[in-house]
């Protein structure tokens, strides 16, 4: 085949390596492709120039038709001599006869002539419709799973694009909150409060950093697998014999394209919007020396199931008729309505109170830190719960008991000693017992909440003082 005549930079997009499709202009006089500059800049807020960096006053720059009719005419010589060079290769280089057979042993096409050559003894040889039929199944099916890998990998982008929304919902929404609280303080709090933005944003900025290169490299593998499906699709419809000259290279290169383990999110990628919030008052009472509400258990909206709402001051909580839309983070309880406290135990004593109701099913206690909180069924927690008017204490696979009480429970103190095993249940207007769990805990565990109503429980707030040594 013949050199082009052109040079190469003329034709060429500096971002794609191929021939102008559609080029624009920048005011700077660089062209591009109008698809490969839109994508490039859909990853930016200013329309600057990839190659001088020069600003774009236009994000929709004018069509360079000249550039446009000149790259289509190349493109059209370049394809005619391409297949001038395709029907001269259908022949034989060594006997100019045609190549009608495949050698299985050389796996190469070859002439009758071939066949009886001294080269080609005891070879195994089939016809090249057929050869190339069985190469192109083997082709089809590496480009199979690359298809599939593909679409699996746009539905992980999918899900951490809504993830990369979700948490700027959480920053707003994070952010109005703070607002309000710090309303409420007096003006010299001011400098606390701007502290406390400041670490919010850096936070934003470090979730949405990490997610968008998440996104980026997902971005660049499915670019990367769609070049590679593209340039196969391509090898497939090539005539047989052109498609046997190329059909090992076409392999080695989708082989390149090893299939790569599944995208996963992994822990921690939403803000933590428990550190932003949670005893937020407390901890800036502590500084100002005056009473405040201390609530010892803050729920994690990250943790929450989808048929729950969780307030915005993390203690109050009800079941929403209408499911949320929310990113699957491994954090997540996915398949039962409840929400976990932020912060688990694994030593000492810890108590919190609750205020449960006698018109709705609820469970409170906690649950294993291990425990996967994807299935279906779960095991490893202690709870008491009140169901169809009953309430029991449950601890699955092997331990339910139902439990006589006398007055329909309003509030409860839950009460775990991790260190001796134990995990009690008060009837705080009665200060009545109500049971007690005896269990060598091996790891860290954590607070939980259960609820089918959509009337809400609460974790009661705790008063507290501060008294000074002297």
């Amino acid at each position: 085949m013949s050199a082009p005549f052109f040079q190469v930079g003329d034709y060429f997009c500096s971002i794609c390596h191929n021939i102008f499709k559609n080029p624009v202009v920048l005011v700077c006089s660089h062209n591009f492709c109008k698809d490969c500059l839109k994508q490039r800049w859909s990853r930016s807020l200013l329309k600057l120039c990839p190659l001088c960096k020069r600003r774009s006053p236009k994000s929709d720059p004018p069509d360079n038709l000249a550039l446009k009719n000149l790259c289509e005419s190349v493109t059209l010589n370049i394809s005619q001599e391409e297949k001038t060079y395709a029907r001269s290769e259908a022949l034989c280089s060594l006997h100019s006869e045609k190549l009608k057979l495949f050698c299985l042993d050389h796996q190469q096409p070859v002439c009758v002539v071939c066949r009886d050559s001294r080269a080609h003894t005891n070879h195994r040889f089939s016809p090249v419709d057929e050869a190339a039929e069985d190469c192109r199944k083997e082709l089809r099916e590496q480009l199979g799973a690359l298809q599939n890998q593909m679409r699996h990998c746009k539905r992980v982008k999918l899900n951490w694009d809504q993830t990369t929304e979700h948490i700027k919902t959480q920053t707003q929404t994070t952010e109005s909150q703070i607002r309000e609280k710090f309303k409420k303080l007096q003006y010299f709090l001011t400098k606390e409060e701007e502290a406390r933005i400041s670490a919010l944003r850096r936070e934003e900025e470090q979730k949405i950093k990490m997610m968008r290169l998440k996104i980026l490299t997902l971005s660049r593998q499915i670019e990367s697998l769609s070049d590679t499906i593209k340039a196969t699709e391509e090898e497939l419809k090539s005539e047989s014999v052109t498609f046997l000259q190329r059909y090992q290279a076409a392999v080695e290169k989708t082989k390149q394209r090893p299939l790569m383990e599944a995208p996963k999110l992994g822990k921690g990628a939403l803000l933590d919007v428990s550190k932003h919030l949670g005893n937020l008052t407390f901890n800036i009472w502590n500084k100002m020396k005056e009473m405040v509400n201390y609530s010892p258990v803050i729920l994690d909206p990250n943790t929450a199931g989808s048929t729950l709402f969780v307030f915005e001051d993390l203690r109050h909580l009800l079941c929403v008729e209408r499911q949320s839309l929310l990113p699957q983070n491994p954090e997540r309880v996915e398949k039962h309505p409840m929400v976990l406290g932020s912060q688990g135990f694994n030593s000492g004593t810890h108590s919190w109170d609750v205020e449960v109701r006698s018109d709705a099913d609820w469970a409170v206690g906690v649950i294993g830190e291990s425990e996967p909180r994807k299935g279906s069924n779960l095991s490893g927690y202690w709870e008491l719960h009140y169901r169809d008017g009953v309430y029991k204490a449950y601890s699955p696979p092997v331990m339910e008991e139902c439990l006589s009480v006398q007055e329909q429970l309003q509030r409860i103190r839950v009460k775990l000693d991790w260190t001796k095993g134990t995990l009690s249940f008060t009837d705080l207007d009665t200060n009545t017992l109500i049971y007690t769990f005896f269990s060598a805990f091996t790891e860290r565990v954590f607070p939980f909440v259960n609820t089918l109503h959509t009337k809400p429980l609460s974790i009661l707030p705790q008063k507290v003082t501060v008294q000074v040594g002297t």
